[in-house]
């Protein structure tokens, strides 16, 4: 879509002006709507404050709040109040008492409606606002009585305001679908969205249903509401981020573990350790994070589920300087909350670990979390898709868990099927041998080379991870219960090397 050279003013709110390729056409009329608490009157708050940061003379007019009632919403968000002229209709005068102040007062049922424009236009001519905010349209309706009137009225208002070269919003609290007449009248419409899960906090959402001249990225797109004001998460498309990054391999600092992932992890692929809970996948990742760290890379871990109590303290037991590369800044650890989390403010903190803190290796931990963070789970195989492309683009090592339901056996299932998405998949299972329960690892995917076709064990013990010989001398191994074909049964160490020695055979 060709854009015309028209100039854009910045919105002031974080990540619109990303959405709207630029922010908005000045001197046009603008259309926001959207439900009672979904954060319309902050944005257009932030819309001004963004005018006076630029030296901008501006002006809200208010028919549906109280000046004391917007003074609360900005001191709420740490904002000064002064510097914001404020128009006020309320209850009970005239347009033209002359006692009443700026603050005029008005019932829309008991006065004619073009008076009150033209006291409208009169408060702004006095202004001279570059920016104008009108709160709200429903007020305005209620006062016009009819819709055709309505739409008179409005369109004599645009036409007005035009000369005047301000930019102006219009607050809407729209019936369902909205009020299709007022919507072409105005040069662009932008919807917010609050949608309440079942459980969990509330997940508002925008998207740009009109905008004239310029381009603008479609669809939804997650935002919150803070103190500070609305910050707005642009949907991630991978396409934008492209760049070339140096091919190679990154080692796990395991000798047998490298064999098997066939060299190690190439770099601009992702992985996925899927297995059982208490199969040794997140411990794996951490342990592939330090060595990372420990040759100067940084890594950055997005925990859904293990704490960061409980993470310092498994590593630590398993003999990984976690504690001690976090406190250096090389890996930095997340913990996110699925009820919490809009799926695009969880892209944008994956974005901000790579782009600003310069990660080469990214763990999620785990899938299971990040689909309890998904609005419509139908979509979710979509927006990771959308995610792993970018990271491959950047040349990042992304390493995914995903726990399946079940311990032992073929009958484990996982929530969702994300495996064609990975590059690489490793597979983690519980086998039992001699009385006691054992752990295996496989490789069983590599779309960018060769790999070993072997199942190995894998051992956790107070000296660090270790990973065994393969497993020749059994035989379904990957259904739990395997059947023995060698001389003697598998002693925990018979073919797992020297612990101390990271599984390399100890000198003689």
């Amino acid at each position: 879509m060709a854009t015309l050279h028209r100039e854009s003013i910045p919105t002031g709110i974080p990540g619109m002006d990303d959405v709207l390729c630029g922010g908005l056409p000045a001197n046009r009329l603008y259309l926001l709507q959207g439900d009672p608490g979904v954060g319309k009157t902050t944005a257009s708050l932030q819309f001004l404050r963004e005018g006076i940061r630029r030296g901008e003379t501006t002006l809200y007019v208010s028919l549906s709040e109280t000046r004391e009632e917007l003074e609360g919403v900005m001191l709420s968000h740490g904002w000064e109040v002064a510097p914001l002229h404020v128009y006020q209709l309320n209850v009970g005068e005239s347009p033209h008492d002359p006692h009443a102040d700026e603050n005029t007062v008005f019932v829309p049922a008991e006065v004619e409606f073009g008076e009150r424009m033209d006291a409208l236009l009169a408060e702004i001519d006095r202004v001279k606002p570059q920016r104008l905010v009108i709160d709200s349209c429903s007020e305005l309706r209620l006062l016009a009585q009819t819709p055709l009137r309505f739409r008179r009225h409005l369109l004599a208002l645009k036409e007005k305001l035009a000369r005047r070269h301000c930019t102006i919003i219009l607050i809407e609290n729209p019936l369902k679908g909205g009020d299709v007449l007022l919507q072409s009248l105005v040069h662009g419409v932008i919807e917010m969205q609050q949608l309440a899960p079942l459980y969990g906090s509330e997940k508002r959402r925008l998207r740009i249903l009109k905008m004239r001249e310029v381009r603008f990225r479609g669809g939804f797109h997650d935002l919150i509401m803070r103190r500070g004001g609305v910050v707005v998460f642009p949907r991630l498309v991978a396409a934008e981020h492209v760049r070339s990054f140096a091919p190679g391999a990154l080692s796990s600092g395991l000798p047998r573990l490298d064999a098997l992932l066939g060299g190690g992890l190439d770099r601009g692929t992702s992985t996925l350790f899927l297995g059982p809970p208490g199969s040794g996948k997140s411990a794996l990742a951490v342990l592939i994070a330090t060595a990372a760290a420990a040759r100067g890379e940084r890594v950055a871990m997005f925990s859904f589920e293990e704490g960061m109590h409980t993470l310092r303290i498994r590593s630590a037991a398993l003999g990984m300087p976690l504690e001690e590369h976090m406190a250096a800044g090389r890996i930095t650890v997340r913990s996110v909350d699925p009820a919490e989390l809009a799926p695009g403010e969880f892209a944008h903190a994956v974005r901000h670990a790579v782009e600003d803190g310069q990660a080469q290796v990214v763990i999620i931990d785990s899938l299971n979390g990040y689909l309890h963070a998904m609005p419509d789970e139908q979509f979710i195989t979509l927006q990771l898709h959308e995610l792993l492309t970018y990271l491959r683009q950047q040349g990042i090592v992304t390493l995914m868990i995903a726990a399946q339901h079940g311990l032992m056996g073929p009958a484990m299932t996982t929530p969702v099927d994300v495996s064609y998405l990975a590059d690489s998949v490793m597979l983690f299972r519980f086998f039992e041998s001699g009385g006691s329960i054992h752990r295996a690892l496989s490789m069983v995917k590599k779309r960018s080379g060769d790999h070993e076709a072997t199942i190995r064990e894998l051992v956790f013990s107070a000296p660090g991870v270790t990973v065994g010989e393969p497993l020749h001398e059994f035989h379904g191994v990957l259904t739990g219960v395997p059947t023995f074909l060698g001389k003697s049964g598998l002693a925990p160490s018979s073919n797992l090397g020297d612990p101390l020695t990271n599984g390399a055979p100890r000198a003689p």
